[in-house]
């Protein structure tokens, strides 16, 4: 482990002090959604939108702490059914391209006519769907811990690959399903995810999050904790809904198959080395097919957000970008 003047590294090192929203609203879909989103920063900054992970994971105060205030307009939201978005838990209109069509909504809503967009794991996936979708609207992508939604990286984390590694946590989360469903775990999940039963579901939602979490960072692989009900179980309903339908992309590779249209859009990816979730070879594969992409990997880091290597080079970046504004049209 890496130390500073005798201390262990940690990520709030490198990011920006706590700052508050100035501005935070509800912005109604029209198909039964109501979107939250909030503004921190400069109202005359760099426009950024920050597209957060899970899916069903919710935006939170620390990642505001990634940008420069005095010269970022950050904008974050969360997404269908997570965070402070209602209907709570809800996967009704709630895909993939319906996240997409709403941040064009918000963009359209607060004036923004370019922006740079930050995102991670499935924030990363979302990102580049928006992005393939609209390179028009994507000045710059800040993308970390690459997920491209195919059914290899969903075997590895839901078939037992990082449960190799892991095999005890693993264990854990594989000994709650029968032995006859265990060949197909996003399924049988899915099953008590909404069986109607909230005491099941929570049962199951809260097992489904811990083996994420458990993986999630370097410093802490292998600790499991119950997360808040009602967190579990939008978090685990909108990930498995997202994932039994394969992002509802409609090609395993849809998003290599498109990487073309983002050609001319430049991005870094920062990617742990050590990322038991999402492991950096889908992260290889995007910067070998994405032209102006540069991919920065992370020795010693794996997945989160919070790892200390992985702030410092998202904060890296985001100053670095505040003398190209001019050059990115923003």
């Amino acid at each position: 482990m890496e130390q500073v003047s005798g201390q262990k590294r940690t990520a709030h090192q490198f990011l920006y002090p706590p700052v508050d929203a100035y501005d935070q609203r509800m912005i109604e879909t029209g198909d039964g959604h109501r979107i939250y989103v909030e503004q921190c920063g400069s109202p005359e900054g760099i426009p950024v939108v920050v597209v957060h992970g899970g899916p069903g994971g919710g935006c939170s105060p620390a990642m505001r702490r990634y940008f420069d205030p005095a010269a970022y307009r950050v904008i974050l939201f969360d997404q269908r059914g997570c965070g402070r978005s209602r209907p709570h838990a809800s996967v009704e209109n709630n895909t993939t391209w319906h996240l997409v069509a709403d941040m064009e909504r918000i963009r359209e809503e607060l004036g923004v006519d370019r922006w740079i967009v930050f995102g991670g794991s499935w924030g990363a996936t979302l990102s580049l769907v928006y992005a393939i979708t609209h390179p028009e609207r994507a000045a710059y992508l800040a993308l970390r811990g690459v997920f491209l939604m195919t059914p290899r990286e969903l075997g590895w984390f839901y078939g037992g690959g990082a449960g190799q590694f892991w095999p005890d946590v693993w264990d854990r989360f594989v000994r709650l399903i029968p032995e006859e469903e265990r060949g197909d775990l996003i399924a049988a999940y899915h099953r008590r995810l909404f069986s109607g039963d909230t005491m099941v579901e929570i049962r199951y939602a809260r097992a489904w999050a811990a083996w994420e979490n458990a993986l999630a960072s370097i410093q802490s692989q292998g600790l499991q904790h119950d997360s808040p009900a009602d967190y579990a179980r939008a978090f685990s309903r909108l990930e498995n809904h997202y994932f039994i339908n394969g992002g509802f992309l409609g090609s395993p590779d849809w998003i290599l198959e498109n990487a073309a249209r983002i050609a001319d859009v430049p991005g870094t990816i920062v990617q742990g080395r050590y990322d038991m979730i999402c492991p950096p070879q889908s992260a290889w594969a995007l910067s070998r097919a994405w032209a102006r992409a540069e991919l920065k990997l992370v020795p010693n880091a794996g997945h989160a957000l919070s790892e200390p290597g992985i702030s410092a080079e998202l904060v890296r970046i985001t100053n670095a970008l505040r003398r190209e504004r001019a050059r990115l049209g923003l």
